[in-house]
């Protein structure tokens, strides 16, 4: 199995609709909520942004790919499906 991540807000729907999206298949991933973080993985995160050319949320990394936005059709791609 990938290991995904994802950098979220707590008050974004497109970063809800993406959790629900792992959830409902039952993946096992790790959500950072961004806007809750401490300033240091504030920092952390945003260079990682970025790094990666990502200028909304969510950002998801599963396994070495990267998408960044709610985007179900390449989520399900990159896990195989």
């Amino acid at each position: 199995m990938k290991s995904i991540v994802m950098y979220a807000l707590s008050t974004c729907p497109w970063c809800r609709k993406a959790r629900k999206f792992f959830s409902d298949r039952n993946v096992p991933f790790e959500c950072i909520e961004y806007d809750l973080a401490d300033p240091a993985t504030q920092e952390a995160i945003g260079r990682e942004m970025d790094s990666l050319g990502a200028t909304g949320f969510p950002v998801v990394r599963i396994g070495d790919e990267v998408i960044s936005g709610y985007d179900p059709d390449r989520f399900a791609r990159a896990l195989g499906e």
